[in-house]
């Protein structure tokens, strides 16, 4: 986990933030964790597959009648999410961003934030805002 002196800028933080989530989508879960000052993944890992569901009504998708942890069993769903469009609060200490699934965007967005720690600044989350 990066460990800024001073307040990092927006776009240092949009960067650690498309890492995190590309190694994501390559299943590289423990790599993603190391990034950032990180909430439980599996909680994430679990919102982002129920919001693909739901944005696939069309049978496309992951499967609603799949066992109950198939959405563990199998990552390779999550190289069909991307990343949308950035959100940034007007204290520029929080940024949520839009997921897509298969280029749509679902129900869920990531938050993360710039947090205060003894050595300096680290990047925090990613909550998960439905």
């Amino acid at each position: 986990m990066r460990i800024w002196t001073e307040r990092p800028a927006e776009t240092d933080v949009e960067g650690v933030v498309r890492r995190y989530f590309s190694l994501l989508r390559t299943g590289r879960i423990h790599e993603a964790e190391q990034l950032i000052d990180h909430s439980p993944v599996r909680h994430v890992i679990k919102s982002l597959w129920a919001a693909a569901v739901e944005a696939s009504g069309d049978g496309d998708g992951p499967n609603r009648s799949s066992a109950e942890d198939e959405w563990e069993q199998d990552l390779s769903w999550l190289g069909e999410l991307g990343l949308a469009d950035f959100h940034w609060s007007d204290t520029g200490s929080h940024v949520y961003v839009e997921i897509t699934h298969r280029a749509q965007v679902i129900e869920v967005a990531l938050g993360f934030w710039v947090k205060p720690v003894d050595a300096g600044w680290v990047i925090a989350g990613p909550s998960t805002l439905w």
